[in-house]
């Protein structure tokens, strides 16, 4: 299985946003997932937006990124272009639109 949605859409931003090489966003990101008990495969929208609020700003800094709070909340505002297909879906995603929340 490749990577999620979520986790592709933000590597390639920090890729852009930071200048890091390909390999260095994707390490970064991953690291924080790591952190959070997630993986890239499986990692959704929401779940990547609390790493993304939380964790990914210490990465960033550790990196000697300016302003990281600023980058990852634009990181996390890019992911709302992020479309689920239904082979990622969750059950989680499925129950929330049935019980209408």
């Amino acid at each position: 299985m490749a990577e999620s949605a979520a986790f592709s859409r933000a590597f390639f931003a920090l890729e852009n946003e930071a200048s890091f090489s390909r390999s260095e966003a994707r390490g970064t990101i991953r690291l924080a997932l790591k952190w959070a008990g997630l993986d890239a495969k499986s990692v959704t929208v929401e779940q990547l937006r609390v790493v993304l609020e939380r964790l990914l700003p210490i990465e960033l800094e550790r990196r000697g990124v300016p302003e990281p709070e600023a980058g990852c909340r634009k990181l996390s505002r890019g992911l709302t272009q992020v479309v689920i297909d239904s082979a990622e879906e969750t059950p989680e995603h499925v129950f929330s639109r049935l019980g209408g929340s």
